[in-house]
């Protein structure tokens, strides 16, 4: 029982040599290339490569001191040491931790330095870039015209309608700022403080009611050409969830790049963005959404930052990039954002609470409180600044945090101002509260008094410095006119491509697939060869006929419902950003649809058409089937326009189901005689129009008159659904003008 607690003893002593011995090593080269490289070096800085290139030394070896680094290998346990690590407590921790239980030796071998780089198993070009793993190249952008941005006293209200008054409620209360090229501009402040509010006014993109105020770029106002040369990050990421990275990038450069480029050379210029924002590991996968799985929440904010950036703007805007992200992505957002502002690139971004790495990385500040501005410099002078006031932490926190409370009113662990205590005794007590402390609203207007009477002045002296630019750059801000990316025609094409790609996954899902084949199957049963030789057995096959009319009536209305509200979000930003013409959009939206909405149809009637027993004849056959698209595409406009108009959902499926519901009872199945001042319905109705045409292919041969209905050539009913075709979709149409999207 003594030999192996013995042996245990002997290998503990072993081990506590070897580390004492490596130590000891370790500690004397490392004093010895301490001393070299303060020879060295002039200025004390020290090195960091005699730290790397040390020379362990086995028990009862004398370690080399000659110009060649020594790396001891053990065979036994395999080891394999980090160059980065030797010469770290690593190296040791894993040498003493490997030795427990084993026998260790170590075998030296001699590298030369210029052999260290090949030993490596990949090179830095080797390794493929990832962003959110902390490896990322330099962001290169190309030059462009440089916009030196200047707001003065920027005010903004929005009117709030109630049931009986209606209130304004101001958002902003004079602000002042400015940023030039190569700089990022910060908007901190709590939440509800006005900082997308701001952003937006800066980026054109907010413009009803009109703001208060001068906001001027290279000393111009606003102009649509500014459009071409102005990316914006919204905070939500509104992408198409089923399209890839590459495909929602490619599409993007297709459409806003200039026309004087090639198909090619935009194509590559997107393979370019996808290269230098990392994003080739991911560029085939889907996007991913609610109920799609797809890339990860850094991804998905790079790919917002490369659609707007893929323009190569001059002024970049983005709102709450980081939001939702881990610090360290967001921390490689943040870099990316400097590396494009390097390139003479203006940058404003709002952020929420960042951790106090990516407060460093900004260049200039606006903290805002309540719609105030309680702060406009340099981010690296906020804390000074705060602290020339009286406003000091009482204890180390992020500079972040520390403003955020301030903006807030909150005064816990920071110093109060002599000149706040003084104002609260000598009248001002009542506003205090109960626990003795301040309350946010007089510390608010502390600060923003402080900044009016020490800073503001100067500021707005500073702002009236016109730009140190040449007259010709800054009248060519505003006298240029607004091009397109593509001409009418492209920007269709494109479109209608990347509708198909979108829409075919919800089309073809097995779910809706499933749902009509069983319906088909359901009916066919019930009407199984139920042939029809005599009038008197019209009575139950016509009612197979009008329930086709209904059913391939309701089910496009409220697929089509869904359509604008959907894509409001996408085609409010697309359309800000001048990505295409708004009728080529609608032309697009409308006519991707048509191969999609018509194969379920299709795959429909050849089921029902010969399991009931419909007439077998090739004309009835393909007849019918133009009849029931021509009801579907009429049914589709209907819900469009619906949609178009009322773009909240719970509204359009209302009325859509009131709309439905009066169609077909008016369709002429249910109601032979319907009285004269309601008659008109039926006119409107694609149902009725639909029932009668599809009676006259069937039983044209049979009778005249079928269900009392009588028969004519049917030009009537076909005229009127090529109208509703046309005309339900020109008030979709027109109610999308209507929405005033720039």
């Amino acid at each position: 029982m003594e030999k192996p607690n013995s042996n245990l003893g002997l290998w503990r002593t072993q081990s506590d040599q070897l580390a004492e011995t490596l130590s000891a090593t370790m500690k004397s080269q490392m004093s010895n290339a301490s001393e070299s490289s303060q020879g060295a070096e002039s200025v004390g800085t020290h090195s960091r490569k005699p730290s790397r290139q040390m020379v362990l030394a086995s028990p009862g070896r004398s370690g080399s001191t000659g110009k060649n680094t020594h790396i001891r290998k053990t065979r036994s346990a395999q080891m394999k040491f980090d160059l980065d690590d030797v010469g770290s407590g690593a190296a040791l921790s894993r040498a003493s931790s490997a030795s427990l239980g084993m026998s260790f030796s170590f075998t030296g071998f001699t590298m030369p330095p210029d052999e260290i780089t090949d030993s490596r198993p990949f090179s830095d070009d080797d390794i493929p870039e990832d962003i959110e793993a902390g490896m990322r190249k330099k962001f290169h952008t190309e030059p462009t015209l440089p916009i030196y941005l200047k707001f003065t006293d920027v005010t903004y209200k929005i009117v709030i309608k109630g049931m009986t008054s209606t209130v304004e409620k101001d958002i902003l209360h004079g602000i002042s700022g400015a940023v030039n090229p190569g700089e990022v501009l910060a908007l901190m402040g709590p939440s509800g403080s006005g900082k997308t509010t701001l952003l937006s006014l800066l980026g054109g993109r907010l413009a009803d009611p009109t703001p208060g105020g001068s906001i001027t770029y290279n000393d111009q106002p606003y102009s649509k050409f500014l459009k071409s040369k102005i990316g914006f990050v919204t905070q939500d990421d509104v992408l198409f969830p089923h399209l890839t990275v590459k495909e929602t990038l490619t599409y993007a450069a297709l459409l806003r790049l200039p026309k004087k480029l090639t198909k090619q050379e935009k194509e590559k210029r997107a393979a370019d963005v996808i290269r230098e924002l990392g994003l080739e590991r991911c560029q085939d996968t889907m996007i991913g959404g609610s109920f799609v799985r797809g890339v990860s929440g850094g991804e998905r904010k790079r790919v917002c930052i490369g659609l707007e950036i893929i323009i190569n703007p001059s002024l970049l805007f983005l709102d709450e990039p980081t939001s939702g992200l881990d610090s360290t992505t967001a921390l490689r957002i943040i870099e990316l954002l400097t590396d494009i502002a390097e390139t003479e690139k203006t940058v404003v971004t709002t952020i929420h609470q960042p951790s106090s790495r990516l407060f460093h990385k900004f260049d200039k500040l606006i903290l805002l409180g309540k719609g105030s501005l309680l702060y406009f410099g340099k981010a690296s002078e906020a804390m000074d600044y705060f602290s020339s006031i009286g406003c000091s932490p009482l204890i180390a926190m992020n500079p972040a945090e520390f403003l955020l409370d301030l903006a807030n009113g909150n005064m816990n662990e920071v110093s109060v101002p002599s000149e706040l205590q003084d104002r609260v005794q000598l009248g001002n007590s009542q506003r205090e509260t109960k626990s003795g402390q301040h309350t946010p609203a007089v510390i608010h207007d502390y600060l923003v008094e402080a900044y009016e009477t020490r800073v503001a002045e100067e500021t707005k002296k500073q702002l009236m410095v016109p730009t140190p630019l040449d007259e010709d750059i800054k009248s060519s801000v505003g006298s240029m006119k607004r091009e397109w990316g593509a001409s009418w025609s492209e920007q269709y094409s494109i479109l209608f491509t990347r509708g198909l790609k979108e829409r075919q996954h919800e089309y073809f899902s097995w779910l809706r697939i499933t749902q009509v084949l069983v319906t088909a199957v359901i009916l066919g049963l019930l009407w199984w060869q139920s042939d029809v030789h005599s009038p008197q057995e019209l009575d139950n096959q016509a009612g197979l006929l009008f329930f086709i009319a209904v059913f391939w009536a309701f089910f496009p209305v409220f697929t089509a419902i869904f359509t604008f509200p959907q894509e409001r979000a996408m085609l409010n930003k697309e359309r800000a950003a001048d990505m295409y013409r708004l009728s080529a959009y609608f032309m697009a939206r409308t006519t991707s649809d048509l191969p999609l909405d018509l194969f379920l149809p299709m795959l429909f009637l050849v089921v029902v058409y010969f399991m009931a027993g419909l007439r077998q004849t090739a004309d009835s056959f393909f007849l019918t089937m133009v009849i029931v698209f021509l009801c579907i595409i009429a049914a589709q406009g209907l819900g469009l326009a619906i949609g178009a108009t009322l773009t909240d959902l719970k509204r359009a499926t209302t009325l859509a189901s009131v709309t439905v519901m009066a169609f077909m009872l008016a369709g002429g199945y249910f109601v032979k005689n319907v009285p004269i001042f309601i008659a008109w319905l039926r006119y409107l109705s694609f149902n009725y129009h639909t029932y009668r045409l599809l009676l006259k292919v069937q039983y044209e041969t049979i009778s005249p008159v079928i269900d009392g209905i009588k028969l004519d050539s049917g030009l009537k009913e076909a005229t009127a659904l090529g109208i509703m075709v046309f005309g339900y979709r020109l008030l979709a149409y027109l109610s999308l003008r209507r929405m005033k999207i720039h």
